[in-house]
C-alpha cells in the first residue's frame, strides 16, 4: 500500500510538472516566428514621447549601428513632420489669420528647422547588437525625441521671430500640438 501511494503520489508529481510547463504559441506549419528586438508596444510613441525603432545590417559593427540610428531617426523625423504640419494647419485655421497661407508657410519651414536641431538630441531606449551566422553585425536600436521638449524648442523659434510673433498663442499651439499627440499615439 505504501508503495503503491508513493506511486501515484510521483505519477501526480509528473503530470504536474508537464501540465505547468510554459505553453509557446505554436507557429503555423512551414512559418518561423521572428524576434524583433527594440520593438513592440514598450517602443510606440505616445502622447509623452515620439518614438522609432529601425535595424542596420554591415560586416562592420559600427556601419551596422550607424545604419539603424540613421534608419531611425529618418522614421521619427517622419512621424514628428506629419504631426508638426497637422498642428500647425489646425493652429492656423483656428486663428484664421488674414495672411493664412504665408503664416502656414513660415510655420512649417521653423518646425522643420526645429526638427533638424532636435534630431541631434534623441535619446537610444534599446539597442542589441548580433552577429549573424554570415558574420555580418546586426544591430536593433529604438529612440525617442520628447513631445515637450520639441513643443518647448518651437516655442523659443517662434518667440524670436518679429513676423510671427504679432499671431503666437504659445498655450494655444501646445494645445493643438498635445491633442495632436495623443490622436498620434491611439493610431498606433
Amino acid at each position: 500500500m505504501k508503495n503503491l501511494t508513493t506511486l501515484l503520489i510521483g505519477l501526480a508529481l509528473v503530470g504536474f510538472t508537464f501540465s505547468c510547463k510554459s505553453k509557446k504559441p505554436i507557429a503555423p506549419k512551414g512559418e518561423q516566428e521572428i524576434v524583433v528586438h527594440c520593438s513592440g508596444p514598450d517602443f510606440f510613441s505616445n502622447d509623452k514621447f515620439f518614438r522609432a525603432n529601425a535595424v542596420g545590417e554591415s560586416l562592420d559593427q559600427a556601419t551596422a549601428k550607424k545604419k539603424a540610428l540613421a534608419n531611425a531617426k529618418q522614421q521619427l523625423a517622419s512621424s514628428i513632420n506629419t504631426t508638426i504640419k497637422a498642428v500647425t494647419d489646425n493652429y492656423v485655421n483656428s486663428r484664421e489669420f488674414n495672411n493664412k497661407e504665408e503664416v502656414l508657410e513660415r510655420f512649417e519651414s521653423l518646425g522643420r528647422e526645429v526638427i533638424n536641431q532636435e534630431l541631434a538630441g534623441v535619446r537610444t531606449i534599446c539597442e542589441k547588437t548580433f552577429k549573424t551566422a554570415e558574420g555580418k553585425y546586426k544591430t536593433y536600436i529604438a529612440i525617442e525625441q520628447s513631445g515637450e521638449d520639441l513643443v518647448e524648442a518651437i516655442n523659443e523659434r517662434l518667440s524670436k521671430n518679429q513676423k510671427l510673433q504679432i499671431d503666437y498663442d504659445y498655450e494655444k499651439f501646445k494645445k493643438e500640438f498635445e491633442k495632436e499627440m495623443k490622436q498620434f499615439s491611439q493610431q498606433q
